[in-house]
């Protein structure tokens, strides 16, 4: 009898060993890129290649979306500071998050991420790649370092719920990413449905990046990015037959004889910045709207444009490219084109369910507004 009872302990211990050991606490995840990845299955320490990850991350991670995360570049700092403000209000811990750089993914130092000792690098996948991320790759993969990519800021329509899907298996909140999926494609396939039973001509549009951070005219986005979600929308981008890749610019001359039918400028300027296109949280809406007429009234080709007379410019938060609260701003483009066709849909209502929903800050500021015109 005793020999048997300390084989049921033996084998109980066995049992708890194996429970814990590496082998079974390890799972695959299939990144945006197809790689199959070994990561641990609850990784506490979490190393994000863009800040601005938080977008996602904070919809996913109930609670205290900060916890897991050991280090991060700042470009969330630098390129969204009201939305950085607001997260450091609820959420001061975030200001303890170890800076792996000043910029973006291209910007990491290699050696800060190894001495964080991360159980998972979670990339975004980028229209452009250099040495920088290529060299990154090698240091992660020698150090024995799993590295997940998603892709939240080039191919939106095809890749943004499969992103959300990775990173709620990563974190185990599968639930909530389903969840997501659900209300992203509820307001998306309505979109597309209406649209595809429309006649009627696509109005023409051109779409101009960051109004006001440059001189000249105008940075735009075609194939993939913001120029997808415009295209989605119904939109005929202007700048479709010119530029090839995600990205590209148009000259004053073209933009004045293509005369677009609507002009759309994206901006994410603070209050203190003179120089942008003030869009985001903690932006009123009078402030947004005389940002839009200061710039456009500054650059020759914006002003000989009848769109910006005649009511047909809207201005849109530039960080929609990267977030998958993008499905807010995908209406507007769409109700904007087409008011009749989506009468009943409210853009704003659509952000501000989306905050009470899925984030843990309230909703606040301007995302994108209509310009009466003069």
């Amino acid at each position: 009898m005793l020999n048997f009872k300390r084989g049921r302990i033996a084998q109980a211990a066995l049992l708890l060993m194996l429970a814990f050991s590496p082998l079974l606490s390890a799972k695959t995840i299939t990144d945006i890129d197809g790689n199959h990845i070994a990561i641990p299955d609850r990784p506490q320490r979490i190393v994000l290649g863009e800040s601005r990850m938080l977008y996602t991350l904070a919809m996913l991670e109930p609670g205290d979306p900060f916890k897991r995360i050991v280090g991060w570049p700042l470009d969330l700092k630098k390129y969204d500071s009201q939305t950085w403000a607001v997260f450091a209000r609820r959420f001061p811990q975030m200001l303890k998050i170890t800076p792996t750089g000043l910029g973006g993914t291209n910007d990491l130092n290699p050696e800060k991420v190894l001495a964080l000792k991360p159980d998972v690098v979670i990339l975004p996948s980028l229209a452009r790649y250099d040495d920088a991320d290529q060299q990154l790759q090698l240091i992660l993969k020698a150090a024995k370092i799993p590295v997940v990519r998603v892709d939240l800021r080039v191919h939106l329509l095809k890749n943004t719920t499969r992103s959300v899907e990775i990173l709620g298996e990563v974190l185990n909140q599968q639930q909530r990413a389903a969840a997501f999926t659900q209300f992203y494609d509820e307001h998306m396939h309505r979109i597309r449905d209406r649209l595809a039973a429309h006649a009627g001509p696509k109005p023409t549009v051109l779409l101009h990046l960051h109004l006001g951070r440059r001189n000249e005219c105008c940075v735009t986005a075609v194939n993939g990015s913001l120029g997808e979600l415009l295209a989605f929308a119904g939109g005929d981008n202007i700048a479709g037959g010119k530029v090839k890749g995600v990205f590209g610019r148009l000259s004053e001359e073209t933009v004045i004889a293509s005369q677009p039918d609507y002009y759309f400028a994206t901006g994410m300027g603070d209050a203190s910045e003179r120089s942008a296109l003030k869009m985001g949280p903690e932006v009123s809406p009078a402030v947004a709207q005389r940002s839009l007429k200061e710039l456009t009234a500054k650059q020759n080709g914006l002003r000989e444009l009848k769109a910006l007379r005649n009511g047909h410019s809207a201005a849109i938060w530039h960080n929609f490219y990267l977030s998958p609260w993008h499905v807010a701003a995908t209406e507007f483009m769409a109700k904007t084109l087409y008011p009749d066709l989506f009468s009943d849909v409210n853009p704003e209502q659509t952000l501000q369910q989306f905050f009470h929903q899925f984030l843990p800050v309230p909703f606040s500021g301007s995302y994108f507004l209509h310009d009466p015109g003069s």
